[in-house]
């Protein structure tokens, strides 16, 4: 049970840094430093997007709109946060 909690974080806190990862370069392509006609840059972005689309519109559709201001992955992240320490706190304590 244990592995499987270290596997269970590890699985979270890469899904973090890919949505960081995507809104860093979601702010570079639209600042033009990026250009998508590039295909590994087009195929990182494909990727990223794929991966982070579905629970960010999930949040999105729920979220005011707040103009040109996406805090949707703040959200996201900040729930898978909340989410790690709840299964740890319930669950950890039974394994050490």
């Amino acid at each position: 049970m244990k592995s499987a909690l270290i596997l269970f974080d590890n699985i979270i806190t890469i899904y973090i840094w890919i949505l960081i990862i995507n809104a860093v370069l979601s702010w570079l392509v639209a600042f033009n430093i990026l250009n998508t006609g590039n295909r590994f840059v087009y195929a990182i972005l494909d990727v990223s997007y794929r991966l982070t689309a579905p629970p960010l519109n999930f949040i999105r559709r729920y979220m005011p709109n707040l103009g040109s201001i996406d805090i949707s992955p703040v959200i996201l992240i900040l729930g898978l946060m909340f989410l790690r320490n709840l299964v740890f706190e319930y669950l950890a304590p039974s394994l050490f």
